[in-house]
């Protein structure tokens, strides 16, 4: 083990943990030439947490002029501050500064003054978890700025946990990521819309919050501009906040969009006034994937993805397909527990994707008569299909036969043949007498035993 270069034991320590160093401090022990080694790498060190504040003084020192990373949690200092005196003599070089369990910010500040007391020219993430939700989520322009929002030129990152927004926080020009979380008092839509317009820099935006719902509609559309926005998560309760965001911003091409409702609703609730926005910007959709329970759809495209979810299972049908642009779809995930698959469903889906070359069935254990019919009947409705997948499936020695009979009629047609059926389960596979007739009409029929489907590009 000696031999071993040093940089490659450096490597080792980074991966048995890059966030706490109590982990490598055993590797140091090893022997001399692994306590040299790993030592002379200072991001190792480079960690500094009030969790383990007694090698707070060692990690100082060996992680030399490299960017701190600080994670205080108040309750873990009880009134101790000797760990914020070790701290002080470095605080130009912190890079990221979390601090949680605080009950507001203005007690952060007098409980530790002497943090703030010096500036923080390479601060470049900030987490504040706050314990109880504040009275007003935004402050006045009057109200006195915290000390800790004093030093967020460079900041890049903003993490916010019950944490109220201050003026100051408008108009960062360098911040291109910003996450806000446990708010359960509701914001003042014009208000959010006025903050996100003043930081235009945005390029990932989370949010899992509520807005007042009578200020939504008072907005005018499209006001917001975020050109640089390549994410936006938004987990709300109401459908209408949802609707009332996504209808005020521009919405840039090749976005990754992802909306979560912790209530039951519909996809074309939550979409934008008027939802063409949505149909720009994701177009061309190659790939939809739904789930039934809890109702998932998720359309991923060349450039963007659109992610929907909803607690309450539903089966997806036609019209919700109506409001995604999806005649570029080359495949297409349906897991339709805990219902039956219906020639219905089949039939309303696949009339949508003139496209479809690969069609992937999920944890179907209920097959209607005539599911198939379908794939022959109306040829001409997905005329390029020529992958069929069948994942954990439980398919029924009559299913089974049923599907041959499609795949031998669909050959007489003017559609594409089928090319390749996969059989993917870690449980019941079709019978394999059946799989050999099958193979009389498919060129591939492949059947594995695992959980994970195979690349059907």
């Amino acid at each position: 083990m000696n031999r071993l270069p040093p940089e490659v034991l450096t490597s080792c320590a980074t991966f048995v943990s890059d966030t706490d160093p109590r982990p490598i401090v055993s590797l140091t022990h090893v022997c001399r030439y692994w306590r040299s080694s790993i030592n002379s790498n200072p991001r190792s060190w480079a960690s500094i947490s009030t969790g383990w504040k007694r090698l707070a003084p060692l990690c100082l020192e060996r992680a030399g002029a490299v960017p701190l990373a600080i994670d205080i949690k108040v309750l873990d200092l009880k009134g101790d501050l000797s760990f914020i005196q070790v701290l002080l003599p470095h605080v130009e070089r912190v890079a990221q500064l979390s601090l949680a369990g605080y009950s507001s910010i203005e007690v952060v500040a007098d409980d530790l003054p002497e943090l703030f007391a010096f500036p923080m020219p390479n601060l470049t993430f900030l987490e504040l978890q706050q314990v109880a939700e504040p009275d007003e989520l935004f402050s006045l322009s009057a109200d006195p700025v915290p000390p800790v929002f004093q030093n967020i030129s460079s900041l890049r990152s903003l993490r916010l946990t019950r944490t109220p927004l201050y003026h100051t926080l408008f108009g960062i020009p360098s911040l291109v990521e910003l996450e806000l979380a446990g708010y359960t008092n509701p914001f003042q839509f014009g208000t959010f819309i006025t903050f996100l317009a003043s930081n235009r820099n945005l390029e990932t935006v989370v949010l899992d919050i509520k807005f007042v719902e009578g200020s939504v509609g008072m907005v005018p559309m499209r006001m917001t501009s975020l050109v640089h926005l390549r994410r936006l998560s938004m987990t709300c309760a109401e459908s209408i906040d949802a609707k009332g965001l996504l209808s005020c911003i521009y919405l840039p091409h090749g976005i990754r969009l992802e909306v979560s409702c912790s209530r039951w609703t519909s996809l074309e609730w939550c979409l934008p006034s008027p939802p063409t926005s949505i149909r720009e910007v994701l177009t061309p959709i190659t790939i939809i994937k739904f789930q039934a329970a809890p109702m998932e759809v998720h359309a991923i495209g060349t450039n963007g993805l659109f992610s929907f979810r909803c607690p309450r299972p539903r089966l997806f049908c036609g019209p919700e397909l109506y409001l995604l642009p999806t005649s570029s779809v080359r495949e297409f995930h349906a897991n339709v527990v805990p219902w039956t698959l219906t020639p219905m469903f089949m039939f309303s889906m696949l009339t949508r994707l003139p496209a479809l070359e690969t069609l992937v069935l999920s944890n179907v254990i209920r097959w209607a008569t005539g599911v198939f019919d379908p794939l022959a009947e109306q040829p001409m409705a997905c005329p390029s299909l020529k992958t069929v997948a069948f994942h954990n499936c439980v398919l029924t020695p009559e299913a089974m036969k049923e599907f041959e009979g499609v795949v031998a009629r669909r050959k007489g047609s003017a559609a594409a043949w089928l090319y390749r059926v996969v059989f993917v389960s870690t449980g019941v596979l079709p019978d394999y007498t059946l799989v050999q007739q099958l193979r009389r009409h498919v060129p591939y029929v492949d059947v594995r035993v695992d959980d994970k489907l195979p690349d059907l590009s």
